[in-house]
């Protein structure tokens, strides 16, 4: 079985010859530690690609980007948005060394910007849709590609105005959090109608729900920002014949049967201990048939365990949940985090894969 097949047969419900193995790929930056362990994975592993970033299919808003030079010699990216009621600001600081971009200054800070970001029109959407087929075409038999759709609804809102002021906002202005997931939602609805017009896909990708889940948030709180925004988005996607992959971190084990209520065709990740108190075994009991397991090796224990450690851990988590040859990705939590570590953590990502393909 090619990658390919066996990848459609995960998200397609359907047998498999063995599990799926695979891990997401935001690498540190600039750190050639990780070179060989990306060459080794590229060539052993199931692959999954961006066939296109769907975010820029709708017309832009009017604003400015201005880079300033910090003191401590990185750059400060500064982000003024025009809306019909103000301009809104943002900043982030990018270029730490061997850290991602850090959040300086969200774009909303109160209900009052909240209200000025909703007074912008409503984007148009369009565009040429040509590199998602020339993706797929160069991707053959080697894995799938997938139209990324960034955020969803309740995400999106958190992204706009932090964790923080976002959980405030649900207990005093929760009608607020409504009026912004409604927006985003029908951006949403908005391009995958586009998308299916255009036939690409069958595989579709969001992210953002962990920005609602356990322990941030109680599970009547996933079921009013991410349950009714998201199912009208992967009904629509399910209506067109495609699948949909949704990324997010928390502890799920109450809330894990929303996702499959959802339609949710895989998930990544299901996460044991520290994480969650949930086993392999009990998730594939509340999945079983309807979503694929993917991500279920904490990332941490690649650079803390041994390989014979992971090997064990790996064969133990087929054992427990690969019972009907369907439905598991086998694949770390996270992308490689630690700087400078891509040697530490080579052997164990090789026992991992050594271990699905009994190579």
């Amino acid at each position: 079985m090619t990658s390919h097949e066996r990848l459609r047969r995960c998200y397609f419900h359907q047998e498999l010859d063995r599990p799926a193995v695979q891990t997401r790929e935001s690498y540190p930056q600039n750190d050639p530690t990780y070179d060989p362990l990306k060459a080794y994975l590229e060539e052993n592993t199931d692959l999954t690609r961006r066939g296109i970033d769907s975010n820029l299919l709708e017309t832009q808003y009017p604003g400015d980007h201005i880079v300033e030079k910090a003191k401590n010699g990185c750059d400060r990216f500064v982000t003024v948005l025009h809306t019909p009621q103000g301009d809104l600001t943002a900043a982030e600081k990018t270029n730490l060394p061997g850290q991602p971009p850090m959040t300086e200054q969200y774009l909303l800070k109160s209900r009052k910007d909240a209200e000025k970001y909703l007074s912008l029109p409503m984007p148009k959407t369009g565009g040429d849709v040509t590199p998602f087929f020339i993706a797929d075409q160069a991707m053959g038999d080697r894995g799938i590609v997938d139209v990324r759709l960034g955020s969803n609804p309740a995400g999106f809102a958190a992204e706009l105005m932090g964790s923080e002021l976002f959980a405030i906002l649900s207990i005093t202005d929760r009608d607020i959090i409504h009026a912004l997931c409604e927006r985003r939602m029908t951006i949403l609805l908005n391009r995958i109608k586009f998308i299916h017009e255009r036939k690409l896909g069958p595989y579709f990708n969001m992210q953002g729900e962990e920005m609602v889940v356990p322990p941030l948030h109680g599970p009547q709180d996933f079921l009013d920002f991410n349950y009714a925004y998201d199912k009208p988005i992967i009904d629509l996607i399910h209506e067109g014949g495609g699948r949909i992959y949704i990324h997010c971190h928390g502890a799920l084990k109450s809330v894990l049967k929303y996702f499959v209520d959802m339609g949710v065709d895989v998930l990544h990740p299901i996460e044991g201990a520290p994480t969650d108190t949930m086993t392999p075994a009990e998730a594939k009991a509340i999945i079983r048939g309807k979503t694929c397991m993917n991500g279920n090796i904490q990332i941490a224990n690649f650079y803390e365990r041994s390989p014979g450690e992971i090997r064990e851990e790996t064969a133990q988590l087929i054992r427990q949940v690969f019972d009907d040859h369907k439905g598991l990705i086998v694949a770390p939590s996270a992308s490689p985090y630690i700087h400078g570590a891509g040697l530490q953590c080579f052997e164990q990502f090789k026992a991992m894969v050594e271990t699905v393909t009994g190579s």
